[in-house]
């Protein structure tokens, strides 16, 4: 239980700093990581869950309904943690919150009438991982990298981005990793969308796909690209280019550094590769930990980077994008989604050498 612990003596510092005498969890990644794994979802696109967390003067609480009760109960083991059950039935609507914060000032992981929003800082506290949860991200970083792997070497021309983004998600799934996130794009689809949710198109020769991966609640990032026959020269060279991005945000993610200076390096970096403006088409990436990203590094961010942090970059050039999940050590990051047999990039920053994927050419 020292996670667990730990995790509730930095609630109640929270509470005492922003003065609040309770603190109301209702989304799902802040219900994971208070949890330390367990699952407050039953529909996998929401925010907030179906049970949220109170913790109080009286005690530390779990609001809920008789549907999900016994699994939180049964499965989750929640009660074990001391969480105080309040079971509203199902079809009928209560006001426990309005009862057990009565009185109270109240924070929140979100927008709530009446209470302080304290987003911003429940953000920070999920991506200043523990060692616990940096194992637990080993592991999904692992499944997330043979799940695109698999994923991506069954890719075949013809097939349409619905067939692919399928084959992704069986990958993951199969795995126990929801793919909460699944992006497909093929032939000039990669060029042209940042984002590209999958459609009918049938790909050609060249498919972008993108998972982001959910176990325990944490969420792992990775992107790879296949090209059916000889990379065109131009692609080959923007490939490069946004390796030497990625590895330069690698080279800069040490603790102490301000992500603001991280994200200066990375865009002269662009500069460099001779795409000075493609940072601006697309956010860079930050920390990752219970959401995909738990916020997004900007020129002028002073939050500061942590060992045992996650971070997930994610640099793009239109045509081609470098994505993985690393952990950030005292000696470098560790990439946890690491594929064994992909080509890889050799990249030099300043004394230092890495290895990027590079887009996997099928001949």
């Amino acid at each position: 239980m020292a996670e667990f612990e730990i995790k509730q003596e930095r609630l109640r510092a929270l509470m005492a700093e922003r003065r609040v005498d309770a603190l109301l969890l209702q989304r799902v990644s802040s219900f994971a990581w208070a949890t330390c794994g367990a699952a407050s979802y039953v529909n996998t696109a929401v925010a907030n869950g179906e049970a949220s967390l109170l913790i109080a003067p009286s005690g530390r609480h779990l609001l809920t309904n008789s549907i999900e009760a016994p699994r939180l109960d049964g499965e989750e083991h929640l009660a074990e943690q001391g969480w105080q059950f309040h079971v509203a039935p199902w079809y009928e609507a209560q006001d426990t919150l309005g009862w057990l914060a009565s009185g109270l000032r109240l924070g929140a992981d979100g927008p709530v009438p009446g209470a302080v929003d304290l987003s911003h800082d429940m953000a920070r506290l999920r991506a200043n991982l523990m060692p616990e949860e940096g194992e637990r991200f080993r592991k999904l970083g692992q499944l997330c990298a043979e799940a695109i792997d698999d994923a991506v070497r069954a890719v075949r021309p013809g097939q349409t981005e619905y067939e692919i983004s399928a084959l992704l998600a069986r990958e993951a799934d199969r795995r126990g990793a929801q793919a909460i996130v699944n992006l497909i794009a093929t032939d000039e689809r990669v060029f042209a969308i940042r984002h590209p949710l999958p459609t009918g198109k049938e790909m050609a020769r060249y498919a972008m796909l993108v998972l982001c991966g959910r176990r325990w609640g944490l969420v792992c990032s990775v992107t790879r690209l296949v090209h059916f026959g000889r990379l065109p020269d131009e692609l080959r060279r923007k490939g490069e280019a946004v390796a030497a991005v990625d590895a330069t945000f690698f080279d800069s993610t040490r603790p102490g550094r301000t992500l603001g200076q991280i994200f200066e390096r990375a865009a002269a970096a662009y500069a460099e590769g001779g795409f000075p403006d493609e940072w601006q088409w697309h956010h860079q990436g930050g920390p990752a930990g219970y959401e995909p990203r738990e916020y997004i590094a900007t020129p002028h961010s002073q939050d500061l980077v942590l060992s045992g942090q996650a971070y997930a970059w994610n640099p793009s050039i239109a045509g081609t994008k470098s994505e993985d999940t690393v952990l950030v050590t005292d000696s470098g990051v560790e990439v946890l989604t690491a594929i064994d047999g992909w080509p890889m990039l050799p990249v030099a920053v300043g004394d230092a050498e890495y290895e990027r994927p590079a887009i996997l050419e099928i001949l």
